[in-house]
Order: C-alpha cells, then structure tokens, then sequence
C-alpha cells in the first residue's frame, strides 16, 4: 500500500512537470510582445534563481554554496544547461512556431541514446535505433510542413531550439559527475551560474541598441506570464519532476515527457493555430515513435534472462 502511494504521488508530481513544460512555449511566445526573448530569459531566470537560492539555504544553510571539488565543471554545467539551453531555445522560439519548438525539444531522449552510444559506445537495441529514425523524420516533417523556403527565419529558429536541446541534454549528462550534490543543490547553483551568463547576453544585447524594455502597461500584461515561467516554469516543475522521477522510475518518466508535444498543439489548437497536415503526421511520428520505443524497452525488461 505504500509503495502503491508513493507511486501515486510520484506520477502526480511528475504529470504537473510535464503539464507545465508543455505549456511554456505558447505562453513564452505570447510574452514576446512585450520584450525581447534575451531580456526575458534574463527576467524569468534571475526570478527562479532568487526563490531556488532561498529554498536550498533554508534547507541546507550557507555551506551548500560552495562550488565543491570540479567548479570549473559545474561552471560548465551551469553555462550549458541553464544559460545556453533557455537562451537558444527562447531566441529560436521568437523565430519559429512553438508547435516546432516542443518537438524539437522532444528529440532530447533520442539525442541522449545517440550521446551515450558516441561517448561510451552503449549501442542502442536495434528497435530504439529505428524509433530513433522515425522520430527524426516526423520533426523534419514538422520542419517543412508549415511551408518552407530556403532563408524562412522559421528554420533558423528551429536549429536555434536544436542548439539550445543539445545543451540541456549535456547538461543532465553531467549531472553523474556530482554524486555528492543533491538535487536542489545542482538546481540551484548550477542556475546561478546560468544566471551570470544569461546577465551577460542580456547586457551586452542592450548594449548594442538590440534588446527591447517593455513599457509599464505592456510588462503589467505580461507579468503572469513572466511569474508561470519563472516560478512554475523552473523552480516547481524541476523540483516536482526530479521528486516523481525517483518514485516512478525513468520509463515512466519518459513515457509521461511524451504528453509535452500533445499538450502544445492543444494549446495552440485552442489560440487558433491552423496546422498543415504534415505538422499533424510530423507530430503523430514523433510522439508515436517515442511512445512504442518506452513501451518496447518495458517488454524487453520483463523478459527473462
């Protein structure tokens, strides 16, 4: 009964990770109106830095902010996975459709298969190799169904968005090199590292007369959004997901993350966003080649021997 709980609790959390993650894309684009994707990053970051700083000295004291034995490793980590991912895939998104966005970043367990096979030559089975491929095919389908000519700035957005997934998945790669650091800890002071760099984008951007301050009615009209992806965007949603990830294993983890992609298009289905039928086939292969891959993985799991 009470690992049934946990279990219960754990799917929870992670389904409102998920819930929210999927949600992020049209609430960001939305926001654009306001600001530029560089000045917003830098606003919703220096928000869940302050509240994740707040949360790890309540729970750990002062001591937990020293950088421990590799900093230059977690500087690294900090400047990929919380300053380079937010930057590239927020200014790929002022470029391109947050449907393109969401499957782009829904690569990120197939990007990791293929790292772990490059860096340690962990060859994937045979059927994750093909899921692999379908799944690339469906986001080229994407890619090229709301129509595309050679120069579209939708392009460029989404291999901005490709850049700044490679760099979140670096980011989790590293996490194994700091078995010491919980995960609040690595949270938090890799996200005020990021935080530092991000500053750095955001005034070197102003200082070349290219970012945009919203006017006072402007940034009241975006402060909710501005708060959603801040607070529930990065704090709630890594901490609730790293809490049910533990409790329901990675497969279901996995399986769940799936639900991302869905999620986008209902929202953008529900602002009136018309999709060609190549972004609906495209999005279909993507979220069904990841689903058979995770139910394929459970069956071999069980398999004996």
């Amino acid at each position: 009964m009470r690992a049934g709980g946990e279990f219960g609790v754990g799917l929870a959390a992670a389904l409102t990770a998920v819930l929210v993650w999927g949600a992020l894309m049209p609430v960001a684009k939305d926001a654009y109106r306001a600001m530029d994707a560089i000045t917003l990053t830098a606003v919703r970051y220096a928000i869940a830095a302050a509240v994740l700083a707040a949360i790890l000295f309540w729970r750990e004291g002062g001591a937990a902010f020293a950088p421990g034995p590799r900093p230059a490793a977690l500087v690294v980590a900090g400047a990929l996975g919380m300053a380079g991912s937010p930057l590239l895939v927020f200014f790929g998104l002022a470029y391109t459709l947050p449907e393109h966005a969401v499957i782009i970043v829904a690569l990120q367990p197939s990007m990791t298969a293929l790292a772990q096979w490059f860096l340690h030559g962990r060859r994937p089975p045979p059927f994750t190799i093909g899921a692999i491929l379908v799944a690339f095919a469906g986001v080229v389908t994407v890619v090229v169904g709301h129509g595309w000519t050679p120069g579209d700035p939708k392009l460029y957005g989404d291999l901005l968005v490709l850049s700044g997934a490679l760099c979140w998945m670096s980011y989790t790669l590293m996490l194994d090199r700091f078995p010491g650091f919980g995960v609040v800890r690595f949270t938090t002071l890799t996200c005020l590292i990021g935080l530092c760099f991000i500053v750095a984008a955001t005034l070197a951007v102003h200082g070349l007369g290219l970012g945009r301050l919203p006017a006072r009615a402007d940034l009241l009209g975006v402060t909710p959004h501005i708060l959603f992806l801040a607070v529930p965007g990065v704090v709630l949603a890594m901490l609730v997901w790293n809490y049910g990830n533990a409790r329901i294993g990675p497969l279901n983890s996995l399986l769940l993350i799936n639900l991302m992609p869905v999620e986008t298009y209902f929202i953008r289905f529900l602002q009136g966003a018309q999709f060609s039928a190549a972004e609906w086939v495209g999005g279909a292969l993507v979220v069904g080649a990841l689903v058979a891959n995770n139910l394929h993985q459970r069956v071999a799991l069980r398999a004996p021997g």
